[in-house]
Order: C-alpha cells, then structure tokens, then sequence
C-alpha cells in the first residue's frame, strides 16, 4: 500500500538488522522502498539491495554534503544508471546549511564544489533521462537557479524528479512544482514546530506528492529521537491524510501511484 520514496537501509543502523525491518515493512503495509545512494563508494552496496530484493530499486549520486570522496563525472553516473534496478540520479543538490561566514565558516562563494557537482548530476540525468532525487537545505534559490540554467523547465529533454524531504516555502514549492518536480514529506511533517511545512502540504497537489522516511533520520512523532525506518511510513501518511480530509490508505494508493508515474521509465514493479 506504501511507498517510501527515500531511504538509506544500506546505512549500518538498518543494514544490521534488515530481516526484521523487512517484516515490520509487511505488518505496516509498505511494500516498496527507493534506497538512495550517497557516494560512489556506497553504490554497490545500495545496488545490491536493490539487486536482492524485488520490492527495492536503487539511485546513484553523491549527497551535496559528502567530502573527501570520488567525484563522479557524467559518464560515471551514467554508467551505473544504466545498471538493472536503478531508478534515479541522486541524492544530489546543495546544501548551505552548516555555513555561517560570520563565525569564519564557509561563504556561498566558497561552496562552487557543490553546484559543479550538482550540474553534473542534472547532465547524467539529463543524458539518461531519468529523475533527480534533490536535495536542497539552505540553499532553495542556488538550487532552482542551477536547474533553470540546466535546462530543467518541465519540457520533453528535462530529466525532472523530486525534492526529497520537503522543508520549504510554498514559494519554493511552487517554483518546484513549475520546472515539473514532484514533492515529498517526511517524519517532519509530524514535528509540533513544522505548521509552516503542513501548510504547504495541504496546499500542494495531490498528483505531485511522495511520502518517504529518509531513514535512519527524522523518525515521526511518536518515534521521533529514535533509529527511523521505513515502517514508520504510515505515521507521514496519516499527517498528510488528515491535512488533506482522506485517508491515510488513499494517501498511501495516491502516492505510491505518483511513485510510479515518477519513476516509470525503469520501474518494474513487483
């Protein structure tokens, strides 16, 4: 009935213990998983989940963040994109977030590393014509503006995708939303701090929405401080259900069906 549309169970808190998180997936009735990718060096690892089971696919990317890794050219990624099973390019995009120049951190200018890689990733994609997973913290306006001056508008050579684990404006969502992406919330959605973000997810199109966990991370309240995963995937959909007036099944057929329309052109579902 669920999808979660971003995970990270190759990540040693769920590979550990996957067996059992596998069963608790079937008694909450998510029955899909995307497994993201955030390094090179992890892929084969993110891959072979994918490989291994047939409710999981893959992505391959490097998360904005990551440094003092491989830095992957176009070809690099295209090549692993065109490997069975894998769906997406990504996690890719920028993020800001831990800069602070007034405390001698990093300025805007200094982070050029990220938006090359980021254009690199939106080329791969483009090459390939698969989605990007985006990944934007801080860091909205760099991240439409890379995307509009890559061509990405909606239109038939744009890769498209989403922005993953929503936390924006309605501005930024809209602006999303017009080049053609999709959306996704995650456990945040739960948090008693994020009125804002429930605003823009009652706002939002139903036709353009994912739900995801981004486990390990951000489990949902009643979870919240705990080790995520994507069990707790019905918790994100009965927030969204109730912001929407439906039900956390419909939310769950909805978006699983936005899933599948996002990632249709290497999608084989199980």
């Amino acid at each position: 009935m669920y999808t979660d549309s971003h995970c990270h169970l190759s990540f040693p808190e769920l590979a550990s213990n996957l067996p059992e998180i596998r069963q608790k997936m079937t008694e909450a009735q998510v029955s899909r998983a995307l497994c993201i990718c955030t390094t090179m060096e992890e892929f084969d690892k993110v891959h072979h989940l994918a490989m291994s089971f047939d409710n999981f696919w893959s992505t391959v990317g490097v998360h904005p963040d990551n440094e003092d890794i491989y830095e992957p050219n176009v070809q690099d990624l295209v090549r692993k994109a065109q490997l069975p099973r894998v769906v997406a390019i990504g996690e890719t995009g920028l993020d800001y977030y831990q800069m602070d120049e007034r405390k001698g951190g990093r300025a805007v200018s200094d982070m050029e590393w990220q938006r090359d890689r980021f254009r690199t990733h939106i080329r791969a994609a483009q090459e390939v014509q698969l989605p990007m997973v985006i990944h934007t913290r801080a860091s909205s306006d760099d991240t439409i503006r890379i995307l509009e001056e890559e061509g990405e508008v909606g239109d038939a050579s744009s890769a498209g995708g989403v922005f993953h684990c929503f936390t924006e404006t309605q501005a930024v969502a809209k602006a999303a939303l017009d080049l053609g992406f999709y959306i996704s919330f995650s456990g945040i959605l739960t948090f008693k701090t994020a009125q804002e973000l429930r605003d823009v997810a009652a706002w939002a199109p139903l036709d353009r929405l994912l739900i995801e966990t981004d486990s390990p991370y951000l489990a949902p309240v009643p979870y919240r401080g705990k080790t995520n995963n994507p069990s707790f995937l019905p918790f994100v959909a009965k927030i969204l259900a109730e912001l929407r007036g439906t039900t956390p099944e419909l939310i769950g057929e909805l978006t699983s069906k936005n899933f599948d329309r996002l990632f249709s052109k290497t999608l084989i579902a199980p």
